[in-house]
């Protein structure tokens, strides 16, 4: 008698192919226009990358300084004044600003980061013009009316104690503070102090110090005619006048000489939020590639090492990874999760693990191949927008990139080796000299931590340091 098995009709059997993965195809060339470049007589810096494939252009204007240029008693004032600058000029109300990018169907923004600010527009083509003129009297002629300061003040003060029960911002406020120490870097949010403190008169001064023409450059990506987009940037900014930019010297950030923990005590929290942190690399670093690299095999993503034990083996969270933070001036290198409080122990235990193993054992080859083909295949897919490549172009423009940084990335990181990772991993990721910070319910989770540091400090919610 003849077996179920036997008598399977085998036409539905996988075929051969299906049974063996087909290999990767070959890349293809980027082909990113190279920006026509040109710099006006005020000291403004243009880079241009005609883009006809959409009716649509994108605008943006960066400069350098940024939240760590904001004086130590008004923390928070460079983001607050970017977000002000659309809310009212010498020719315009914020009401008649917001109608006029409606009725475009545009978009206006202002933002500032650590390193850098910038005054951001998109439109269609047909609207090059008229998003130009709004940007330049946003950017030229903010007004900083005082209803909409006392408005921004209060939201901000309403966010800060939004932030204030979200463990994320606990622990990135106290790593920051543990990471930088007096250097700008550390200060990641304004206080109700900073804010009181900011007044008209004292964000007139700032944009004036802080806006610059010869500190500054417009980068346009879109469907416009280079000479065109020139000629009118020109006839707007062009009256800007130049002015001398203050060399900044911030103190160094403190060097970590031994692994410490620090705990922001919230009782009762279910869950433990770790995050383990060293001093890392700056954005220029010759490293870069190779952490990039370390970063995508250790935790970057959700086939990372650290991911892969965690949740996948242990099931203590839903996710564990790593991240690489390299700023202009300084870095740190982190891995982080949100585990149960009874297992953040244990997920210290494997954290360590990992970060000893890509210290010290070689990775294999399919490893590597697997981080370099993830690397080189998303960076495609991160510059195919417009708002892509423009982000893309700020970053080589604020961080001084070489100029074909965007179209040798693929070789730079194809060329990183497992003896790269392991020298950049054990050069740059130092579990010996380490800051834990751990926001959760100390009661539960001090006597869990002790064997990674004796000492513990313990701060609550408000970041002030228990005795």
């Amino acid at each position: 008698m003849q077996t179920l098995s036997e008598t399977r009709d085998t036409s539905l059997a996988p075929e051969t192919f299906r049974r063996q993965s087909p290999p990767p195809l070959k890349p293809r060339p980027l082909n990113i226009p190279a920006p026509i470049e040109m710099t006006l007589a005020n000291g403004l810096q243009l880079a241009i990358v005609r883009d006809a494939r959409l009716p649509i252009v994108s605008f943006r204007l960066a400069f350098g300084g940024g939240d760590s240029t904001d004086p130590p008693e008004v923390t928070g004032l460079s983001d607050m004044m970017s977000h002000l600058l659309s809310e009212g000029t010498a020719n315009r109300s914020s009401l008649q600003i917001a109608e006029q990018v409606e009725r475009l169907g545009a978009t206006l923004s202002a933002s500032s980061a650590s390193d850098y600010a910038a005054v951001a527009a998109s439109a269609l083509s047909v609207y090059v013009d008229e998003i130009l003129d709004l940007m330049a009297d946003v950017t030229l002629q903010p007004s900083f009316p005082p209803n909409e300061i006392d408005l921004a003040r209060e939201n901000t003060k309403q966010m800060l104690i939004q932030q204030r029960a979200q463990p994320n911002f606990l622990a990135s406020e106290r790593i920051a503070k543990v990471m930088f120490g007096k250097h700008p870097y550390a200060r990641i949010s304004p206080t109700p102090e900073s804010l009181d403190a900011m007044t008209r008169e004292i964000f007139i001064d700032f944009h004036r110090a802080a806006f610059a023409p010869n500190n500054a450059v417009m980068l346009v990506v879109g469907d416009v005619d280079p000479d065109d987009v020139a000629e009118n940037i020109e006839k707007l900014f062009g009256s800007w006048k130049s002015k001398t930019i203050p060399e900044n010297t911030f103190p160094a950030p403190p060097e970590l000489t031994k692994r410490s923990a620090y705990l922001v005590d919230r009782p009762g929290s279910a869950q433990s939020n770790i995050a383990i942190a060293n001093a890392g690399i700056t954005r220029t670093s010759l490293e870069y590639f190779p952490m990039l690299v370390m970063n995508t095999i250790l935790g970057a993503n959700a086939s990372s090492r650290l991911f892969m034990n965690l949740r996948e083996e242990k099931g203590y969270t839903y996710g564990a990874y790593s991240s690489l933070d390299a700023r202009r001036l300084a870095g740190t290198f982190r891995a982080t999760a949100e585990v149960r409080t009874p297992v953040t122990g244990p997920s210290l235990d494997e954290f360590f693990f990992e970060l000893d193993r890509i210290r010290n054992e070689k990775v294999p080859d399919t490893e590597l191949r697997n981080a370099k083909s993830y690397l080189t295949g998303v960076f495609p897919i991160r510059i195919e927008t417009q708002d892509g490549l423009i982000d893309q172009l700020t970053g080589v423009k604020m961080f001084d990139l070489p100029a074909d940084y965007l179209h040798t990335y693929r070789e730079r990181v194809n060329a990183v080796t497992a003896e790269d990772v392991q020298r950049a991993a054990q050069q740059h990721v130092t579990p010996d000299r380490a800051a834990i910070v751990i926001v959760g319910d100390a009661a539960e989770i001090e006597s869990q931590i002790r064997k990674y540091s004796e000492a513990i400090e313990v701060y609550d919610t408000e970041g002030n340091k228990k005795l």
